[in-house]
């Protein structure tokens, strides 16, 4: 739900639960929670992809439990995707599950984590291995956080805002301006130099509307919700590889994705004859706002290696891809050779 007013927001859905309790992030300001809610017991987490771990909710958990927190009680998590992945996946495992509610404050966690009720942790080094399919009972979107947000935080979000653009399925009435008939043709007329929120928002309820859509028709991703997964196969392994080696800069999750998009829309012009423009104009965005991926022809094997162990692997051992035939016609479950993946990283390192 999109408010203009996020305190009345949650005042309103917590006044329907006999308690509430906030898990939030460190970097926020306390005036940015609910007036309400700052009378109830919060929990305050470091956000980030280092955090994404069991130990994390642990702390929930024993939150929860030294709280006292019943199986009516409400848990309110306020933060960016990580955090509401940890809180939800937390929800999801006290007491067999309590309700919660998702309060995304990045753009990331607007138009990607906190819709789709997937939520989870990373383990033994492999992303989202451990999670629960548990939507919040509401998920409360307001704009107002990213006037703060930082550029490279924006440019994150903005990545899965153009996976959407690239596999909605929907394609010919999903009106995002006046003149335009496809949410990727607005996307690729925003100013990302400068970033306008006013500009920005009805592309935000436009991804989060196709998402929503997706979802509805298949939660469990049993089949169409898999074209979600565009960019993610070598976007994942890039991100772990690049987490779990200390000579590599931490880069933001939308980063990686742009980075796997552009190798999938690689294999989809070989493979699926899908036009080169959206692989064009992807790749222009990359080297303006994204830069190059820091590894390099040398960590193939390794990042070959992560993506047969993804999760979303139909079989041990497998690459399993969602690539493109066109704009908003995704084909999933494309189990790919290793000679293609390894072309298709030799394609992303030489731009």
């Amino acid at each position: 739900m999109f408010c203009e007013d996020i305190h009345s927001a949650l005042d309103s859905l917590v006044s329907r639960y006999d308690e509430a309790v906030v898990v939030m992030d460190e970097s926020l300001q306390p005036s940015t929670v609910s007036r309400q809610l700052l009378e109830g017991p919060c929990l305050w987490l470091k956000g980030g992809e280092a955090q994404k771990k069991i130990e994390t909710v642990e702390r929930v958990w024993d939150f929860l439990l030294e709280k006292g927190v019943t199986r009516r009680g409400l848990l309110v998590a306020i933060g960016g995707g990580v955090l509401t992945d940890i809180a939800g996946f937390a929800a999801s495992t006290y007491k067999r599950g309590i309700d919660w509610v998702a309060v995304p404050t990045t753009l990331l966690a607007m138009v990607d984590a906190s819709t789709g009720g997937k939520t989870g942790i990373n383990y033994r080094g492999l992303k989202n291995s451990i999670g629960a399919f548990y939507p919040p009972v509401e998920t409360l979107i307001w704009p107002g956080w990213l006037e703060t947000l930082p550029a490279r935080e924006m440019l994150s979000g903005f990545g899965e805002m153009l996976k959407m653009g690239l596999v909605d399925v929907r394609r010919k009435d999903v009106r995002c301006t006046k003149d335009s008939d496809r949410l990727w043709e607005a996307l690729m007329r925003y100013d990302l130099d400068t970033m306008p929120i006013e500009s920005l928002t009805p592309l935000i309820k436009a991804c989060v509307e196709a998402k929503e859509r997706i979802v509805a028709a298949d939660p469990k991703e049993e089949g169409l919700r898999k074209v979600l997964n565009f960019g993610h196969t070598f976007g994942h392994a890039i991100e772990q590889l690049i987490i779990h080696n200390s000579q590599f800069t931490i880069i933001p999750h939308g980063y990686a994705v742009v980075y796997g998009m552009i190798a999938e829309l690689y294999l989809s012009v070989v493979r699926l004859g899908c036009p080169k423009e959206p692989l064009q104009q992807l790749t222009r965005l990359m080297t303006e706002y994204y830069g190059r991926p820091q590894c390099k022809c040398s960590d193939r094997s390794r990042l070959i290696e992560l993506m047969r162990c993804d999760k979303k692997n139909e079989r041990a051992g497998e690459i399993n891809c969602t690539l493109l035939r066109d704009i908003g016609e995704p084909v999933i479950n494309e189990v790919i050779t290793e000679p293609e993946a390894g072309e298709a990283l030799d394609y992303l390192f030489s731009l």
